[in-house]
């Protein structure tokens, strides 16, 4: 005996299926044991999920921002730092990469690795600013 997916009995159990989809799913369900016990379980599953009730976090939690003028002060100082030393270590790599001993392979390895990273990153980075504009959830803070 066919049984049915459990994509169709949870959209069954959701009433997201066309009418003759929902119609095929009743009729095996009540032939098959076996789809049965199983609907029941989500059905079960589903109840319980619904009606379980989660402690909301305190206000405090849900921000990420420092709180104090002095807070922020210091996590922008300890920005500039990490990225005045990701630049000055990454082009001294840069430069004792170009300056090495002249392994062309494994040189233009490494810089289609790097390049292709880095052009990833960037394109991720101009969707995310793209995004921005037009994201009407940027402003929520819960």
């Amino acid at each position: 005996m066919n049984h049915v997916r459990e994509e169709l009995l949870s959209g069954y159990l959701d009433g997201e299926l066309t009418q003759m989809e929902e119609q095929k799913v009743r009729l095996h369900l009540e032939d098959c044991d076996q789809c049965r016990a199983v609907w029941s379980e989500m059905k079960t599953l589903r109840e319980v999920s619904m009606s379980t009730s989660f402690q909301e976090p305190e206000e405090e939690q849900w921000g990420e921002m420092p709180k104090s003028p002095v807070s922020r002060g210091l996590r922008g100082i300890g920005w500039i730092f990490v990225i005045i030393w990701v630049v000055l270590t990454a082009g001294y790599g840069a430069w004792q990469f170009a300056t090495g001993p002249e392994d062309l392979f494994g040189k233009l390895t490494v810089f289609g690795i790097i390049s292709g990273v880095l052009l990833l990153l960037v394109s991720v980075g101009m969707d995310r600013l793209r995004d921005m504009k037009t994201d009407r959830y940027r402003r929520i803070s819960k």
